[in-house]
């Protein structure tokens, strides 16, 4: 079994039980209402967040986060606007793990090294990019090591005969996909999800959080009994959808109800 690995502050998201980890993408409806929210999440008990780097072509994303990644361009979201938010939070006091979930082309159109050299300098304690294929990681992970960062990995249905590979080289935390498709709210969850943690355990005891789909206290507990942590994404960019300036109270209280349901 290979030992949990991490630079930086992201294990210690699941020291004190169940992990919460809740997705934001940045920038919608503005940088002011982002952060305004992740604080109102940590408040509510969010142990890591991710926050989604806005990208124009999405592949992971269901409509509702490609929705949110549109409204947040047009509005004129950018990478350093992004690195500035995350400098702010970390001025403010906030301590929580923080992670960038980005496609790659974000991070080589800003160059590489630059990019996670300012990630890292804004308080960015990793990075999730789901178009990153297994085979090329090592070209990431190096320069992600190199400035103190996680490159966490995501482990699907669809992974097949790699899981064993990837979840042996995880860092950070292993990110289980608990269905098929694109990220949305579903009203059931597969056992796939339970299958891969099981999988996974076998082989490195890295924390297992299982996301995609997850929208309700119910399926939140019922992914927490198998794995180490809950991800919900979609549920809460459809709030900020709804509420737009005004989300911040509601989805703290949301993220709340959540976290106390995997307690």
């Amino acid at each position: 079994m290979t030992e949990t690995t991490s630079t930086g502050r992201i294990a210690t998201a699941f020291d004190h039980g169940k992990a919460f980890i809740p997705f934001i993408t940045a920038g919608d409806p503005d940088l002011a209402t982002t952060e305004a929210v992740i604080k109102a999440m940590v408040e509510a008990g969010a142990d890591l967040v991710e926050i989604g780097v806005p990208f124009s072509d999405p592949t992971a994303e269901g409509p509702v986060i490609e929705a949110a990644d549109a409204r947040s361009l047009a509005g004129g979201t950018t990478t350093d606007g992004l690195f500035a938010l995350v400098a702010r939070l970390r001025a403010d006091g906030l301590t929580v793990p923080l992670v960038f979930m980005t496609y790659f082309n974000p991070i080589f159109a800003y160059g590489t090294d630059r990019f996670l050299d300012r990630a890292a300098k804004a308080g960015i304690d990793g990075l999730i990019v789901p178009d990153l294929p297994f085979e090329e990681k090592a070209e990431l992970a190096g320069p992600c090591h190199g400035h103190g960062l996680d490159l966490v990995s995501l482990v699907a249905p669809t992974s097949a005969e790699r899981v064993d590979a990837i979840a042996a080289g995880a860092e950070g935390f292993l990110y289980c996909v608990s269905s098929l498709g694109v990220t949305g709210v579903r009203e059931t969850l597969g056992d796939h999800a339970r299958h891969l943690v099981a999988r996974a355990r076998q082989v490195t005891d890295v924390p297992c959080a299982i996301g995609f789909g997850i929208s309700r206290p119910d399926q939140a507990q019922a992914m927490a009994e198998v794995s180490d942590g809950v991800i919900v994404g979609s549920a809460i960019v459809r709030l900020i959808a709804q509420h737009g300036r005004a989300a911040a109270p509601v989805v703290g209280e949301f993220v709340g109800s959540l976290k106390a349901a995997i307690a």
